[in-house]
């Protein structure tokens, strides 16, 4: 199978094209750093060094493709992803073959979409009707992306991410290590939802493999019972040798908003169609763990 990954040398794409690699897969990944290129060829990823929307660079892969995998992050995806689908869908509608089988686009959202809620659980099949401000355009993508015509699309609804140099934790990490305090927004009684970036690639891997089933549906991604806030940031508070003492604050912004977040998930389709489960230790359990992995990149 041949998979290219937009984002590649990010968080999620990363781990993505490094655990399709390991499965045997053609790789392709897609980046804009050519220090990032030199990364990914080492890992046996082949680097397609280009801006995707405005570049044709990767063109040429359209025809035998058989995955694409959105896994673009940073602040600007809310202006570029309806582009890139549609990048996407215009390329396969004039350079695949006839006869061809659809395209497969791998579409990645988040649990955000559901909102706050520290009452309801929600699954895979919930109607999603009161997301964050922070991402409110997303479910349209989503939509945009499971309907069309043109392509085979999928969505992944990743928790929040924890492992390797720490993701989202690493603002907090970093803000313990090195200005000796714990302040994170919310109030105390929320939950974490969360998945491994390592799982989290797992899962890409199946659903790529497995795109005929999955073609159409949402998946949520999150390991199988939430974490306590109040204690995982109290055992971070000792980890960095605060003596147990962290503190809430007020969200400032839509992001602190959306990481002050209690989303109540019981993901079930990735499980019961795919036979996947998340095997990474969790993020509180294993701080000790994780914390000296962000502290490694330092």
């Amino acid at each position: 199978m041949k998979v290219l990954v937009l984002g590649s040398s990010g968080f999620i794409g990363f781990p993505a094209a490094q655990a399709l690699a390991r499965a045997g897969h053609i790789v392709y990944g897609q980046t804009r750093s050519e220090a990032k290129a030199k990364q990914l060829a080492a890992e046996e990823i082949t680097p397609i060094v280009c801006d995707f929307v405005n570049s044709d660079a990767w063109h040429s892969l359209i025809p035998t493709l058989d995955v694409i995998i959105e896994a673009v992050g940073g602040t600007a995806k809310k202006e570029i992803s309806s582009l890139i689908r549609n990048a996407v869908v215009k390329a396969a509608e004039r350079l695949r073959p006839a006869g061809a089988p659809k395209l497969t686009f791998i579409y990645t959202s988040g649990v955000w979409v559901y909102g706050d809620n520290r009452k309801d659980i929600i699954s895979d099949t919930t109607p999603v009707q009161t997301p964050l401000e922070l991402v409110a355009w997303r479910p349209a993508e989503e939509q945009a992306t499971l309907t069309n015509t043109v392509i085979n699309g999928i969505v992944v609804r990743p928790a929040l991410l924890y492992g390797r140099s720490g993701s989202l934790f690493e603002i907090l990490f970093r803000q313990a290590k090195i200005d000796k305090k714990i302040s994170w927004p919310g109030s105390p009684g929320g939950k974490f939802a969360v998945i491994h970036a390592d799982d989290l690639a797992d899962l890409y891997v199946r659903l790529s493999e497995g795109a005929s089933i999955a073609g159409g549906k949402a998946f949520n991604v999150a390991n199988d019972v939430t974490e306590d806030v109040d204690a995982f940031l109290k055992k971070l508070s000792f980890a960095a040798g605060l003596n147990g003492e962290f503190q809430y604050r007020t969200p400032s912004n839509p992001f602190e908003h959306a990481l002050a977040t209690t989303v109540l998930t019981r993901p079930y389709l990735a499980r019961s169609l795919f036979g996947w489960q998340p095997k990474k230790i969790g993020v509180t359990d294993g701080l000790d763990v994780y914390y000296s992995a962000f502290q490694a990149t330092l």
